[in-house]
């Protein structure tokens, strides 16, 4: 399997209504098992720069509960993804492997997994100066690793990680 390109493109307000849209999808065929349902990710922070792929993440009460959805969620287009190294969620992709437009995780609404991604996406849109080192670090990372997004997502884990850290302290976990 090629591995696939980086493309990073400039902010688009499109961004959220893909996200509305494909929000009420989800609702209308799990919404009855969900408990939390959001936009994470580079799209869900107005000013960044981003690959076009809406992130979504859900929240559930179990995660054992996730494959009765698997049906469902392919009759809205979402194709389950196995991440066996990933055991705090669940993945699904909306098109195909290297083009998708949106990423669905699934995850315990009160877990680390759930905790985290919002404190990092909270973060960047209270600090804009922080959002802007990420820009410029997705920027610089997109430019060495174009064909290589593996590389590219694990080279700005460090700054990830950071910024969560920061996001979470005096929090409770």
């Amino acid at each position: 399997m090629a591995k696939s390109t980086v493309q990073l493109v400039d902010y688009t307000p499109k961004w959220e209504r893909q996200f509305v849209e494909e929000k009420m999808k989800i609702i209308a065929v799990i919404g009855g098992e969900i408990s939390g349902i959001e936009h994470i990710g580079s799209t869900a922070i107005k000013g960044m720069k981003a690959k076009p792929i809406i992130d979504i993440m859900v929240g559930v009460q179990d995660l054992q509960e996730v494959p009765q959805f698997v049906k469902s969620l392919e009759k809205i287009e979402f194709e389950y993804v196995p991440k066996p190294e990933w055991s705090d969620r669940k993945f699904f992709r909306k098109g195909e492997w290297g083009q998708g437009t949106c990423h669905l995780h699934i995850c315990e609404i009160d877990s680390m997994e759930w905790k985290e991604k919002l404190w990092f996406r909270d973060y960047l849109r209270a600090n804009p100066q922080v959002a802007n080192e990420y820009i410029a670090v997705k920027k610089d990372l997109a430019a060495r690793y174009i064909r290589d997004r593996p590389t590219y997502t694990k080279e700005k884990a460090p700054f990830i990680r950071n910024v969560i850290e920061l996001a979470g302290k005096g929090r409770k976990s």
